[in-house]
């Protein structure tokens, strides 16, 4: 039987989401519970997507398979477990079976992330949004920012050594938003680049503060080159916020 597992967690301690030899992940971490708590053999979990050290997640989907069937109430008693055992950084919200062929990678339709910056030094979010001291045009930057939305080769945002088959995302979504001291950059689309996002987001920045021109950050789509964008911000105020699915094809049936 195969479950959906939806969960949050602070990235700060960890080396990213996928298991890394030496180093703390998520993914690691979270199979490791749940082949203990379950007396089995390391259970494999496959996550939603793989966020880069730092990155935090406020809602993220994983999956995995068991030999038992689970009833709702073996369900919630397994997350109460999970939560006991689990590190403070690490919650899980809900675990619920799903279709056989349903995949948590594979099956996400939409990826929200969002990157919080203050624009005045606040010592309460230090950990979770960028300190920017360099007044921004956020009328400039939303200006860039809808260069984004389409089907676009996005190889200036991605770290050049990764295994994708191409560099195209259909980006649904793209734009800040201002509230009082708070810029907020919020991006959807059906897949991500590693670390796309944040240069995505350092490059953008050059543009808020005058540094690049609206045509300079479309040169820089179209070039497809790394070295053409500008430095990645950094990952501590980046979060996986919103993974969409077609539940109506995942979801079990009451008869299933």
């Amino acid at each position: 039987m195969r479950y959906f597992a939806h969960l949050a967690y602070n990235g700060s301690a960890f080396f990213g989401w996928q298991t890394q030899p030496a180093h703390p992940s998520v993914q690691e971490t979270l199979e490791r519970c749940l082949s203990l708590l379950l007396h089995s053999e390391r259970i494999p979990i496959t996550g939603c997507g793989r966020t880069d050290t730092g990155v935090h997640a406020s809602s993220y989907y994983a999956h995995f398979d068991l030999d038992t069937n689970l009833t709702p109430s073996d369900c919630k008693m397994l997350v109460r477990k999970m939560n006991n055992f689990l590190p403070k950084e690490i919650v899980v919200f809900s675990i619920f079976p799903v279709k056989p062929e349903a995949h948590a990678r594979f099956d996400a339709e939409c990826r929200t992330y969002k990157y919080y910056i203050n624009t005045t030094k606040n010592p309460f979010n230090t950990n979770f949004s960028y300190h920017c001291f360099r007044k921004l045009d956020t009328d400039m930057m939303n200006c860039a920012s809808k260069l984004l939305v389409g089907k676009h080769d996005f190889t200036s945002f991605s770290k050049v050594h990764t295994q994708v088959n191409n560099f195209v995302c259909d980006v649904f979504e793209a734009g800040w938003t201002k509230n009082a001291d708070e810029v907020v950059f919020t991006i959807s689309a059906n897949r991500f680049l590693r670390n796309m996002v944040r240069a995505i987001v350092g490059t953008l920045l050059e543009v808020g503060t005058g540094k690049l021109s609206v045509d300079d950050f479309r040169n820089i789509i179209a070039k497809r080159d790394r070295c053409s964008a500008k430095t990645s911000a950094p990952a501590h105020a980046l979060f996986l916020t919103d993974v969409r699915y077609p539940w109506e094809k995942i979801l079990l049936a009451e008869d299933e």
